[in-house]
């Protein structure tokens, strides 16, 4: 009597089917969990401006620099996130935003002088803003 070994066509396709599932599962997860891990690309480098613009204020009395700017130097380095500054209230103020591009787009970080930290934006897929959105960065 021979026996064959092997698997059965049944059992393969309910293992593939069982893969199936899972890989549905834990891909969108994985994809959140890095683009979460790139928010804090523009998290740190808001964080870090305002320190550098806090010096510059100590030093010139004003957020704004001979080219009517704002007084510290941008950012560098840069991958997913663009930079914009705006100096207001005649140098007495500024806000510094982050817009995501690329796997980030759809977020949007401010922070100002008085250390405000917003989120002015967020993509369709993370849903509405929370209500506190105006003073946190919204990363999960």
């Amino acid at each position: 009597m021979n026996r064959s070994r092997g698997f059965t066509l049944i059992e393969v396709l309910i293992v593939m089917t069982v893969l199936a599932i899972l890989a549905g599962i834990a891909i969108p997860l994985y994809s959140r969990y890095v683009q979460r891990g790139q928010l804090v690309e523009a998290t740190q480098a808001l964080s870090e401006y305002r320190v550098r613009m806090e010096q510059f204020f100590q030093d010139n009395r004003t957020y704004q620099n001979a080219g009517g700017n704002c007084g510290a130097a941008a950012p560098a380095g840069l991958q997913n996130f663009g930079f914009a500054c705006v100096v207001n209230a005649g140098g007495l103020a500024y806000t510094a935003t982050m817009t995501g591009a690329g796997p980030v787009a759809g977020f949007v970080y401010t922070i100002n002088q008085a250390n405000v930290r917003a989120t002015t934006s967020l993509p369709a897929s993370w849903g509405a803003l929370p209500a506190d959105a105006g003073t946190r960065w919204v990363t999960r």
